[in-house]
């Protein structure tokens, strides 16, 4: 077994939280510099990445700042790129994102 093998088995084994579609902030700026924000579906949370779901499509190795439970004082945000961008039947794109481990 290689070692991409190896780590792709641990990473399916590891800790996934099923997000029941909850809502989270996300932010990012785009190839002019310009900031977005969008509050979009965070549909599963794990170890090393989150499954959003948006209306509209993110850039590979786009970085983005995921703010959960924005309006609470004691939210926490994690920091990210863009894995994968793919467009669902319904219109809507499944967004992959891999957490920076270095944030």
């Amino acid at each position: 077994m290689t070692d991409s093998n190896s780590e792709e088995m641990e990473r399916r084994r590891s800790f996934r939280l099923d997000m029941e579609k909850e809502l989270v902030d996300i932010v990012w700026s785009d190839e002019k510099g310009q900031e977005h924000n969008k509050k979009i579906i965070c549909l599963d949370f794990a170890r090393g990445g989150l499954k959003l779901d948006c209306d509209e499509s993110l850039p590979v190795n786009t970085a983005v700042t995921v703010v959960f439970k924005s309006a609470n004082a004691r939210h926490q945000k994690l920091y990210g790129k863009v894995l994968r961008s793919i467009k669902q039947e319904n219109g809507w794109f499944e967004i992959a994102l891999v957490l920076d481990k270095n944030a």
